[in-house]
């Protein structure tokens, strides 16, 4: 299913349980949230899919860590039992510890329940870029196992077609001959007026390193790319690309919180 902009927010969608609004002399006037709330009533709504029993993928980022305390909160209040997380990256793995979730791994359970996890981007077609903030493999991985995907996001991240936002969309490259390869995927883009950086850190401008010891170039188009899946492929068949943070088809459901309420669509 489509998201369909820009009755996405309308009446029918919204969820009334999720409104919030304050009280004055004469009426009531909605209270403005800031982003991190908003992600955080949508990362609230997203954990009512989880139950008790199921493996569950913890996403990674801003939004997903409000989703992994809520789950954490839930486990430690009997609401939720025997709940298995599989985190997507360090940085989630380390959250979930100190709070006590339960962890494995793909290994021991190859078939996820259900994932929960932030976006960058997200289509009307409900395909995402995802990593910039560079847990794009491992959250592919998870992902790409679960039998249902939540993509939580507040309604800054939609979008008309990827890399709509002149943002970053991430590819996930080996350290080895990192110029070469960039080259080679502005190359593939050229007439999207395609330019890639490098990934650095600090002052030093070191390369960023990911959770897999490799770099990432972040590809930035003055146009659309055009069809996904060819651009996907083409990505792919370059020696030295590890994964892109483009997740096409891949979530079954998208929960945006905006100034109206929640919205779910589902595929």
């Amino acid at each position: 299913m489509a998201i369909a902009y820009p009755q996405f927010f309308g009446p029918k969608k919204v969820d009334p349980s999720l409104m919030v609004s304050s009280s004055s002399s004469s009426s009531l006037s909605p209270v403005i949230l800031s982003q991190d709330e908003l992600k955080k009533v949508a990362a609230y709504k997203a954990v009512e899919f989880v139950e008790s029993g199921m493996v569950v993928g913890l996403g990674t980022g801003s939004t997903a860590k409000h989703a992994v305390d809520k789950i954490a909160e839930l486990l430690h209040s009997g609401k939720l039992k025997n709940i298995v997380g599989i985190p997507t990256s360090k940085i989630t793995h380390e959250q979930a510890v100190s709070l006590g979730i339960p962890l494995s791994d793909l290994n021991a359970h190859p078939i996820v329940d259900l994932a929960i996890d932030g976006a960058d981007e997200v289509d009307p077609q409900m395909n995402l870029v995802k990593g910039r903030g560079g847990s794009l493999l491992r959250e592919k991985m998870v992902e790409a196992a679960t039998k249902k995907f939540i993509v939580i996001v507040d309604e800054s991240k939609l979008v008309n077609h990827l890399g709509g936002s002149g943002l970053a969309m991430p590819v996930e490259i080996v350290p080895f001959c990192w110029e070469f390869t960039l080259k080679r995927l502005e190359m593939l883009f050229i007439e999207a007026g395609c330019v890639g950086k490098l990934r650095t850190v600090g002052e030093t401008g070191e390369p960023y390193v990911t959770d897999n010891n490799n770099y990432i170039i972040d590809l930035y188009f003055k146009k659309d790319m055009g069809d996904l899946k060819s651009a996907s492929d083409a990505i792919l068949r370059l020696a030295g690309v590890v994964e892109h943070g483009m997740f096409i088809d891949m979530a079954t459901t998208v929960i945006v919180a905006g100034k109206l309420g929640v919205s779910v669509t589902n595929k």
